[in-house]
């Protein structure tokens, strides 16, 4: 049984694939979890004080990085090669690197991952569950990679919810420029990596499957294009999650000041 859940040598199983009835059930229970506790956690701690609010995401940040060196670990005991392709540089592992950032640093470094987090975390979360081709085509549902992975992601998601309802993201202008500067970042290190290693981090190379694999086959697949565009889809998104907030803020202001 821990040999198959593992899948030292092998899964004996089939893999039940993506977007199979085995793999969306375990996704939604996760996210339902995530949702839940966000929403009942943040609500409690939204009037407690800074530091109080802040021990919550030190529990996500050690939880995040806890399961993901344990999987490390587990994975490079069977072996010692898979670390070339378990370096956090996905649009999803960047978490484990943020919500720590978001956590214990101060000033404008920590209101800008938490931003991030805020950002990202969420999006992060729903690719790398229910968008997650390249795993459950791979692995069975019920398996270590694929547990630790639903794990981990909606963790993500539960500390950007977490920060948006408990009150703790500052979405400034001014630190837009920080957010870039960490997803550039990111970006450049994971092609760095691509080059280097052969591999896909932040699926600049291909779509592995996910939805990502519609961008690329819209380009052909062009190994300029394809990345430059993977890169305006991450400004995109930022631009438009930051108009959405500052028009929902906006909004809730206003409706507040006429009551």
């Amino acid at each position: 049984m821990i040999q198959e859940f593992f899948g030292f040598d092998g899964f004996a199983r089939s893999p039940e694939g993506f977007m199979s009835w085995q793999h969306l059930t375990f996704v939604s229970a996760l996210v339902v979890v995530m949702i839940l506790l966000a929403v009942v956690i943040g609500r409690r701690r939204r009037f407690v004080s800074a530091d109080k609010k802040n021990c919550v995401l030190v529990a996500a940040a050690l939880l995040i990085d806890g399961f993901e060196i344990a999987k490390i670990v587990i994975n490079c005991v069977d072996d010692p090669s898979s670390w070339r392709v378990m370096l956090p540089l996905f649009l999803c592992s960047i978490q484990l690197i943020t919500i720590p950032m978001a956590a214990f640093t101060k000033g404008r470094l920590k209101e800008a991952s938490l931003d991030f987090v805020a950002i990202f975390g969420i999006l992060g979360a729903l690719l790398g569950t229910y968008g997650a081709g390249q795993n459950y085509n791979a692995y069975p549902v019920l398996s270590f990679p694929n547990v630790v992975s639903g794990i981990t992601h909606t963790i993500a998601g539960f500390a950007s919810l977490y920060i948006l309802i408990s009150g703790m993201a500052s979405m400034k202008k001014r630190n837009i420029g920080i957010t870039f500067a960490i997803l550039f970042g990111f970006c450049a290190a994971a092609y760095i990596a691509n080059v280097t290693l052969d591999y896909n981090y932040m699926f600049l190379v291909r779509g592995d499957g996910t939805p990502y694999d519609i961008l690329y086959n819209l380009v052909g697949g062009h190994p300029v294009l394809y990345p430059l565009c993977v890169v305006a889809l991450f400004l995109v998104y930022i631009a438009t999650y930051y108009g959405i907030y500052y028009l929902c803020t906006k909004k809730k202001v206003k409706e507040t000041v006429t009551v």
